[in-house]
């Protein structure tokens, strides 16, 4: 039986039972949502193993196109690729396979994986946003929650800018990063840090909570409820600070890429990212 961590299980009964504070939602005196004041959006996945994450709430994205990152995944709809398991978690699936001939930027498909945006259903402009997630692990693994500014169709990246919650390549099993994109601070040359595990602990070993503050005037970022990294208008250089409007929620695992490189023999497929829950409060 999956036993649910006691964040989550504040989350459910709150919503069940429609307690509230100031400060956060509370079960007996104890505030859900920390110094968050309201909760806006969530999903727990819950519902029957092998079903399709809520379409209410996800899109998939459905390409070969390599991200721009030269990645090697062919990004599916399938439930091969993205479904519950029964036990309240999303499960992302990377495969080495291709079933369906799929074409990739370099030619056939090599791989399949799945992509999730919130994209036109639901996007939040500041506050607490949180994810409690087990990665892959192997080399060339990179799974990623991020976000991405909800203008980007009128006004392209790295302008509509980019939050950066966790991504890790396979071949730093203790290292997540956070970053941001925006104009003159993009690609190679983000705003950036990193948390390593203490004691070389494995990410892939355990569910870990990953998260982000935001606000007007910085951006923070936690593992397991500990800031490592913070950024202000300031870090820019004189460059726009592009995180002042809504954006929208990603998950995803890439196969490959400029930055992890190619699977070694060191990956077994397929590789999963397991998502307990993604939370959102004001």
């Amino acid at each position: 039986m999956n036993i649910l961590p006691k964040r989550r299980r504040r989350w459910l009964i709150a919503a069940a039972t429609g307690l509230a504070l100031v400060g956060g939602l509370t079960i007996g005196g104890s505030a859900f949502a920390d110094d968050h004041a309201k909760a806006t959006w969530a999903d727990d996945f819950d519902g029957a193993a092998g079903t399709a994450p809520d379409g209410a709430k996800w899109n998939h994205e459905v390409n070969g196109d390599g991200g721009g990152n030269q990645e090697l995944q062919y990004y599916t709809d399938s439930t091969d690729n993205a479904a519950l398991d029964g036990n309240g978690n999303l499960v992302i699936t990377a495969r080495k396979e291709n079933p369906n001939n799929y074409q990739c930027w370099y030619g056939t498909c090599t791989y399949t994986s799945a992509r999730l945006t919130t994209a036109n259903k639901f996007t939040q402009q500041y506050g607490h946003v949180e994810a409690r997630i087990k990665i892959p692990r192997g080399s060339g693994m990179w799974p990623a929650f991020w976000m991405l500014g909800s203008d980007i169709g009128s006004n392209p990246w790295p302008n509509c800018g980019e939050i950066d919650v966790m991504e890790n390549i396979g071949s730093e099993p203790s290292t997540v990063h956070g970053s941001l994109h925006g104009p003159g601070y993009s690609g190679g040359n983000p705003l950036t840090g990193s948390y390593n595990l203490p004691g070389g602990g494995v990410f892939a070993d355990d569910f870990h909570t990953f998260a982000v503050d935001w606000a007007p005037d910085h951006i923070a970022w936690s593992v397991d409820g500990q800031e490592y990294e913070r950024h202000t208008p300031a870090d820019t250089n004189g460059n726009p600070w592009a995180f002042d409007h809504p954006f929208f929620i990603i998950l995803n695992v890439a196969v490959g890429g400029g930055w992890p490189g190619s699977p070694g023999g060191d990956t077994q497929f397929p590789q999963t990212m397991v998502v307990d829950y993604v939370h959102v409060s004001d």
